[in-house]
């Protein structure tokens, strides 16, 4: 007799821990926004004016990451700039492949424009941190390669500009963002040059609950449940929210003023739970002398250019998300 397995532990909508180890990410939420957690196939021909493919870039580790290819290539000697992707989900769930993404990311690509490079980040608790930051560093690391010499892969080669690369990361990939760039700035990147980061409502948390956690509606994207269990899976055994890939702010982390940080661009959405330590990690910033600025989306919720319904459906939601996109595309093009 094959004995059932138990259900030991779920994140709703999301994902379902099992007694025997295995872990079911079929999306089990409203069947009306499936879609945004659907797989959207490589294209390598332009479709509304950007291509697509999936590469390999570690054959050992099985590291790969989604190039997002504009058709606004320069016909002069200036190339692209290259944006590397972290993706979010609480660093458990999501594909750089899912539609929410896509939507959002053709869009920024375009919009820019750049080559953008998503990374296909391990997803615990399979994988615990730092697995995902150990991931997007690979990444980084790899467009060095590139920028080198040392490896080849044509639409970057022949198009990007390694003198200008930009990390931007939404909700826990944001809290990626911070850490790669400090891991770049204390290796030293050359001939590549990190030319700026953009953390998008990183996932900055201390161990006890924030006044804006407490008060702040809860979104689709965001839960505190979310918040806490996808935390318990992630992080690395024994450790609280304050461990510092959470809470770069706090008194475990390395101290900010001793980092060599590119510019950053922090985005903050006024209604998101987590806006009270994402602003104390802007004051960090701020004390620390570093070079940062702040865009802040009013009246929205966590993550919520992401949300295609509520770009499509509500104007003051389709506004925020063109406002922050071309937010993002001033950074980038000053910098």
């Amino acid at each position: 007799m094959v004995q059932e397995k138990k259900l030991v532990d779920e994140v709703s909508g999301w994902l379902r821990v099992y007694d025997d180890g295995s872990i079911d990410r079929t999306w089990t939420g409203p069947p009306e926004v499936k879609f945004l957690a659907e797989s959207v196939p490589p294209h390598e021909q332009f479709i509304e004016g950007v291509a697509t493919r999936d590469v390999t870039v570690d054959s050992n580790s099985g590291l790969r990451v989604r190039i997002y290819l504009p058709d606004q290539i320069p016909t002069t000697n200036t190339n692209l700039p290259i944006i590397l992707h972290f993706h979010g989900g609480g660093f458990c769930v999501t594909q750089p492949d899912w539609y929410m993404y896509y939507h959002i990311y053709t869009r920024l690509a375009r919009s820019v424009p750049a080559i953008c490079v998503s990374v296909y980040l391990r997803l615990a608790p399979e994988n615990r941190l730092p697995a995902a930051c150990d991931d997007g560093y690979a990444a980084l690391l790899w467009l060095r390669s590139l920028a080198k010499g040392e490896s080849n892969e044509p639409w970057l080669n022949d198009h990007a500009d390694f003198n200008r690369v930009f990390l931007i990361g939404d909700s826990s990939g944001g809290n990626i963002v911070h850490e790669v760039a400090a891991r770049g700035g204390n290796l030293g990147l050359s001939p590549l040059r990190l030319a700026g980061a953009i953390p998008v409502h990183p996932g900055f948390v201390w161990a006890e609950r924030s006044k804006s956690e407490l008060e702040q509606p809860e979104s689709p994207f965001l839960t505190l449940d979310m918040v806490d269990k996808f935390l318990a899976l992630s992080l690395p055994l024994g450790c609280t929210k304050d461990h510092p890939i959470t809470c770069p702010m706090g008194p475990t982390a390395l101290l900010i003023n001793g980092l060599d940080l590119p510019p950053f661009l922090l985005c903050v959405a006024e209604k998101d739970l987590m806006k009270d330590t994402e602003m104390e990690y802007y004051e960090a910033m701020k004390k620390a002398n570093k070079d940062v600025e702040l865009l802040i989306s009013p009246g929205m919720g966590h993550s919520f250019y992401l949300n295609k319904i509520a770009v499509d459906m509500d104007p003051n939601t389709a506004a925020q998300t063109t406002r922050l996109i071309e937010g993002i595309k001033e950074f980038i093009n000053k910098n």
